[in-house]
């Protein structure tokens, strides 16, 4: 198996767990609640939660050195065969990778129309995205294909010559335009308000909402629940720190999110915009802001709506790495043959997706009052990625030898380390985890 280097590993975990998530969602929902004080809460989240899965994926992985349903069979106490059903949840990747594909292919859409014309008010700007979405099928499907093979591309090079080499070309790539864009809002007037904004704490809008986007937030930027770290750590050096690398690609995902949040809302406030736009906040709002500093404004939509992209093809690739491995192990599949199964099918799924929105088909691909891209999201989201983090929790603290993991952890952490990380993996996670998951699917309220 080839082996991620040191840094090779840090950058491609990082990759996969800053995407979409940090420089799109992060900003409009701390706008939601209020800032500060929801910063806070989501890095307490990252960090009692958060971290201890990811770190718990990373034990799994470099342990069992293998795919994910082989991993927990191989890992259990009592070698229970059952435990390879496990496996389940590296589906959850391909069909994430589905849909993401179609967002991703609108960014690509947005970098071409910043080369020419921005809209120039909110209405233009949302009447041409809900025109992309529900009418322009040809045009979604052209850049949807062109995500795909990007994405099939690197991944059929493999794990050190395909996953290690993109993140280490656009990891540096994205830190730079993001630094650009920092410095390019440190300069403006609206910037003392974007950090007063984000790092003062107003309490008043945090509830039980927002305590549960936090939690969601953190649980899901970092790629829990996909089977993507377990086996990325699977091409880890045997020796090397798996917690330290954990609290890297932790420092990293988090500084991100908070650069961006900074960039964005020193945007939103210089144009005297809201700092709870939603989600269309990146395709509607920060478009016309983009128009109204003419060419400057060209030139920082194509940075802004590149770094975008760079953040989600590193997190493309990390979604269908751990079905690769499956066929590859459990079926002895060349990569090339197992890329090709892979890739048709987050493909045809993809075209299903973005067919769903469109007004020509969204009535025979809508059921239950979702579309097929709305219940890719959710049994994913909201199903799938937290069951298997809960699984991951109780497999490790009931069915794995605790000597044998104390055994490990402390070669790279104190024993205080370990038995403060044990208990939270043990209880409090799958508790918290389980809280989520029963709201997300409306179970409680």
């Amino acid at each position: 198996m080839n082996k991620f280097s040191r840094l090779g590993f840090i950058f491609a975990a990082a990759g996969s767990a800053v995407g979409l998530g940090n420089i799109w969602k992060f900003p409009y929902i701390t706008g939601e609640y209020g800032g500060g004080a929801f910063v806070i809460v989501y890095l307490l989240c990252i960090v009692f939660i958060g971290l201890v899965v990811f770190i718990a994926e990373s034990y799994l992985g470099q342990t069992s050195e293998a795919n994910v349903s082989s991993t927990f069979v191989k890992l259990s106490k009592s070698k229970n065969s059952n435990w390879k059903y496990s496996g389940f949840m590296v589906f959850g990747g391909l069909i994430i990778l589905s849909f993401y594909s179609v967002v991703l292919g609108w960014i690509l859409n947005y970098i071409f129309i910043s080369f020419a014309s921005l809209p120039e008010s909110s209405e233009l700007a949302g009447s041409y995205f809900n025109s992309l979405v529900s009418q322009k099928i040809e045009l979604q499907i052209f850049f949807h294909t062109i995500i795909a093979l990007i994405t099939i591309f690197i991944v059929l090079r493999g794990v050190k010559e395909g996953i290690e080499k993109i993140n280490l070309i656009l990891m540096p790539l994205l830190g730079l335009i993001l630094f650009g864009l920092l410095i390019y809002a440190i300069n403006l007037d609206s910037f003392s308000k974007s950090v007063e904004f984000m790092f003062s704490a107003n309490w008043n809008k945090i509830d039980d909402n927002a305590l549960l986007a936090a939690l969601g937030q953190a649980f899901f930027t970092l790629s829990l629940g996909t089977g993507t770290i377990l086996t990325y750590s699977a091409s880890l050096p045997k020796n090397e720190n798996f917690i330290k690398s954990s609290f890297y690609v932790g420092i990293v995902d988090t500084i991100i999110a908070i650069i961006a949040g900074l960039i964005i809302f020193a945007f939103l406030f210089e144009a005297g915009a809201k700092s709870s736009a939603g989600p269309g906040l990146v395709f509607i709002s920060l478009p016309v802001i983009f128009q109204q500093w003419g060419v400057l404004g060209n030139i920082i939509a194509i940075a802004f709506f590149s770094a975008l992209l760079f953040a989600g093809i590193t997190s493309a690739v990390s979604m269908i790495e751990p079905l690769l491995m499956l066929f590859i192990e459990r079926f002895n599949m060349t990569r090339r043959k197992a890329v090709v199964i892979c890739g048709s099918i987050f493909y045809g799924l993809g075209i299903i997706a973005l067919l769903s929105m469109s007004n020509s088909f969204k009535d025979s691909l809508t059921f239950f009052g979702k579309n097929a891209f709305d219940w890719m999201d959710f049994l994913t989201s909201s199903i799938s990625m937290p069951i298997a983090a809960i699984m991951t929790c109780i497999f490790l603290g009931y069915f794995v030898d605790k000597n044998k993991i104390r055994d490990k952890f402390t070669q790279h952490a104190p024993k205080i380390v370990f038995d403060i990380w044990y208990f939270l993996v043990k209880y409090l996670v799958p508790f918290a985890i389980a809280i989520l998951l029963l709201n997300k699917i409306g179970v409680i309220k």
